[in-house]
C-alpha cells in the first residue's frame, strides 16, 4: 500500500529539480526517505546518479575531492541522489564541491539524521541547499487514498500502532507489533550508537522509556538525572541526540512574561504513536488501557506539525500553564497569531481559562476531539 500513498513532498521537491540546489531531506530510519528518492528519480526524465552513502565504495569515490573526480564520477547526470550520506566523512565539503562546480547539477541528499549531515553542510551550503523532513505517513496524504468513513475506522490502529509506511503491508495486530519492536530494537538508536559513541545504550533506552511515560507531562531533567543514575547534562544530551534523530521533539512553556506562567520546564512528545507504545511494549486495545487521552494528545499533536511543516507554514509550537494549574495542551504561534488548543478524547466541554482569555484576548481556543480532529490535522 506504501507505493500507492502519495508523498506530500513529493511535488514541492520534484520543483527544486534543475535549479542546482542540494535539497537535504532528513528523516528517522524505516520512514521510507529511499522509497521516496527512488521515486523522485523515476519521475524525472533528467539522467539521474543514486548513490548509496552506506556502500563503502561510494565513500572511496566521493573521497577525492577534485572536480576532474567528480565529473567522472557523475557522466552526463544532472541529478545526483546520495541515500545515508550521513555516513559519508565530509559530505559538506563534497555537497558544496559540486553544487559550485556543476550549474546544472541538483542533488538530493538524504539522512536519517541530523548531526553528521546538518553539522557539517551548516556552514559550507548556506543560500546552496533546502531542507525538508520526511514523517511516518501522514493524514494529509492518506486523504488521497481513504474516505472519511475509512479514516474513522483506521483511527484506533494509528493510536496504537502509528503510521510507518511498512505498517500498511502488514494485516494482523501481531505483525505490527512485531515490526514495531524490532525497529525499536535494531534501527531507532542506530545513529546515535553510530556516531555519537555512546557508551551506554541501555541508559539511552531507559531514558526514551521515562519520556514514553511522562507524554503530555512536564519533564524534570533533575527528575531524569536522580532515576536514571547519570548526570543532568548527560540527560540532555542525549535528549537532544534522540531529537536529533526525529524520534521525540520538545515543547516549552508559552509566556508574555506574566509572573504567574510557567516557562523553565518542557514536555516531550513523539514524532509517532506506533514508536511511543513499542518503548512501553503496550499495544493493547484501547478499551484495555488507561492512556488514551495520553495517546490523543500525541497523535494530534505530532499529526498537526507534519501537516504544519509539509505545507511549509512557519509555526511555533508551546504549552501553557501558570502556577495555579490553569493549563493549555498547545499555543501554536504563526504569523504573530496565537491560537490556543486542547486535546480531548472524550466529549467533554472545556473553557478558555480565565487567567489566559483575560491576557490573550486576541487568542482563539478549540477543543480538538474525535468529531472535529480531522479538520485539524488534515
Amino acid at each position: 500500500m506504501e507505493n500507492q500513498i502519495p508523498r506530500y513532498l513529493s511535488a514541492i521537491i520534484n520543483s527544486k529539480i534543475g535549479k542546482n540546489k542540494v535539497i537535504l531531506l532528513f528523516g528517522t530510519r524505516r520512514v521510507g526517505k529511499t522509497w521516496f528518492i527512488e521515486n523522485i528519480a523515476g519521475e524525472n526524465e533528467v539522467a539521474h546518479l543514486f548513490l548509496n552513502g552506506e556502500d563503502q565504495d561510494v565513500q572511496t569515490l566521493l573521497a577525492t575531492r577534485t572536480v576532474a573526480n567528480y565529473k567522472r564520477v557523475l557522466g552526463n547526470a544532472k541529478l545526483l541522489i546520495i541515500d545515508e550520506a550521513q555516513v559519508i566523512p565530509e559530505i559538506g565539503k563534497i555537497l558544496k564541491l559540486l553544487i559550485d562546480s556543476f550549474k546544472d547539477l541538483t542533488i538530493i541528499s538524504s539522512g536519517s539524521s541530523a548531526f553528521d549531515l546538518s553539522n557539517q553542510t551548516g556552514e559550507p551550503l548556506t543560500g546552496r541547499s533546502l531542507t525538508f523532513y520526511l514523517y511516518p505517513i501522514a493524514q494529509i496524504e492518506l486523504n488521497g487514498i481513504e474516505n472519511r468513513l475509512q479514516t474513522t475506522q483506521n483511527l484506533e490502529d494509528r493510536l496504537i500502532f502509528g503510521s510507518y509506511p511498512e505498517l500498511f503491508h502488514l494485516d494482523t495486530i501481531t505483525e505490527k507489533a512485531q515490526y514495531l519492536t524490532e525497529l525499536v530494537k535494531s534501527y531507532l538508536l542506530k545513529d546515535i550508537l553510530m556516531f555519537e559513541n555512546i557508551q551506554n545504550s541501555a541508559k539511552l533506552f531507559e531514558l526514551l522509556k521515562l519520556i514514553a511515560f511522562q507524554v503530555g507531562s512536564e519533564v524534570s531533567v533533575d527528575e531524569l538525572s536522580r532515576s536514571l543514575g547519570i548526570a543532568k547534562n548527560t540527560v540532555d544530551r542525549y535528549l537532544d541526540l534522540l531529537s536529533k534523530v526525529f524520534i521525540i521533539y520538545k515543547v516549552g512553556g508559552y509566556s508574555n512574561n506574566l509572573r504567574k506562567e510557567v516557562t523553565k520546564s518542557s514536555k516531550w512528545y513523539f514524532f509517532d504513536n506506533g514508536i511511543r507504545n513499542a518503548i512501553v511494549n503496550d499495544f493493547r486495545l484501547l478499551a484495555l488501557r488507561n492512556d488514551q487521552g495520553t495517546l490523543w494528545e500525541n497523535y494530534c499533536f505530532s499529526e498537526r506539525i507534519k501537516k504544519m511543516n509539509y505545507q511549509q507554514k512557519n509555526t511555533r509550537y508551546y504549552f501553557w500553564r501558570t502556577y495555579d494549574q490553569q493549563e493549555i495542551d498547545l499555543i501554536e504561534v504563526k504569523d504573530e497569531q496565537i491560537t490556543a488548543v486542547d486535546f480531548k478524547w472524550g466529549n467533554k466541554k472545556k473553557k478558555i481559562p480565565g487567567f489566559f482569555g483575560k491576557n490573550y484576548p486576541n487568542a482563539s481556543f478549540t477543543v480538538i476531539n474525535k468529531e472535529n480532529y480531522l479538520e485539524f490535522i488534515s
